[in-house]
């Protein structure tokens, strides 16, 4: 009972303050886009809005490690492991500017989705070829208007929290555009908000550490497969090491 109480009220928080934020969000877009074409000013709102409702839950101790490897002003293509709903809000604790690449659906979210799109984040329909070419080259258009991306490469949430494996688009764009992969390893947010649930889940401890950025130099010889293997290696291993630190055990 006590964990649904706190879910509604978490809930309610949401919605009230995000009306608040989207019409702050509008104000922001229409007086900064004409000297501010990447809208990073827009952005930063909407890192502190996500990251307003981890601050309020102090069960959620979330810690990020070593943010100062991502770089102002210089574009990543970003990626991280996915566990839960809670790694978007977790990864806006960053307060780097990045645009999102996000399943088409949550763009239809009333007031979220439409923050979205002001911020003009990158949609993708999953298993639509013509979104995909079509994310593929927005991404492409932000990254050489100096924006970084951020991307999900399992493609969606992992039940168990074991790294999936990596679709090709974010190494693709590496490769093409000769850009550095900024790697990202999240853990905890399985427990606090499971895939499949909306209910508070108790105290969770959950870390967010920046790894070493993958340079161009690093992969220009290797094939687009040989780069996601060695990807997932990379994350997989630092990832079982930060469970290890965590838990005592790389295999929760």
């Amino acid at each position: 009972m006590k964990g649904k109480i706190i879910t509604s009220l978490f809930f309610i928080f949401v919605a009230i303050t995000s009306l608040v934020f989207f019409i702050i969000a509008v104000i922001i877009r229409v007086t900064t886009y004409p000297f501010d074409k990447r809208l990073r000013l827009l952005h930063l709102l909407t890192c502190f809005w996500g990251s307003l409702y981890t601050y309020i839950m102090p069960p959620w101790k979330i810690t990020v490690q070593r943010r100062n490897k991502i770089k102002n002003n210089k574009p990543y293509i970003i990626i991280s492991n996915h566990q839960s709903q809670l790694d978007i809000l977790v990864a806006f604790r960053l307060y780097k500017h990045f645009k999102w690449v996000s399943k088409a659906e949550i763009f239809k979210v009333p007031v979220i989705g439409w923050n979205m799109v002001l911020n003009r984040y990158i949609k993708l329909v999953r298993g639509d070829k013509k979104s995909i070419a079509q994310m593929m080259d927005e991404c492409e258009m932000h990254l050489k208007e100096g924006s970084s991306v951020y991307i999900f490469p399992e493609g969606s949430r992992s039940p168990d929290g074991h790294l999936k494996q990596f679709k090709l688009g974010a190494f693709l764009l590496a490769k093409k555009l000769n850009l550095p992969i900024m790697p990202i390893i999240i853990e905890g947010t399985r427990f606090a908000l499971p895939k499949h649930s909306i209910d508070y889940h108790g105290k969770h401890p959950i870390i967010l550490r920046v790894l070493d950025e993958i340079v161009p130099e690093k992969f220009k010889n290797m094939s687009i497969e040989k780069l996601v293997d060695y990807t997932w290696n990379y994350m997989n291993t630092e990832l079982k090491k930060l469970r290890m630190e965590m838990y005592g055990s790389d295999s929760i």
